[in-house]
């Protein structure tokens, strides 16, 4: 596998990663195990960096002039990004909420 498939099966794995760290830390939350909430999160956060720099290589070659077909693979690549975006958003919310009940 190469080329655009390649770059949207590392943004479906580090992205669908970084979404399982998000919903691991809201359990750890859950459970008043803030510190393992906080490493949780920031696992989350570094491989969701690596699903973005994976996306922006495509936008970079985009911009340089090289047309990037955009089909189904690459639609769902860009959901699951979207996707870990609002749980990392969400799973902030959740954990201070829980901080502040305990």
């Amino acid at each position: 596998m190469e080329g655009i498939e390649l770059v949207c099966f590392e943004m479906i794995a580090a992205n669908g990663s970084a979404r399982s760290y998000f919903m691991e830390a809201i359990e750890a939350a859950k459970e008043g195990n803030f510190e393992e909430a906080e490493k949780l999160m920031e696992e989350g956060e570094k491989m969701l960096a690596e699903g973005h720099h994976a996306h922006g290589g495509l936008l970079t070659k985009e911009a340089s002039g090289d047309k990037v077909k955009v089909d189904l693979l690459l639609v769902h690549a860009e959901d699951q990004m979207m996707s870990a975006e609002t749980f990392r958003i969400m799973a902030k919310e959740i954990i201070d909420i829980h901080k502040k009940l305990s």
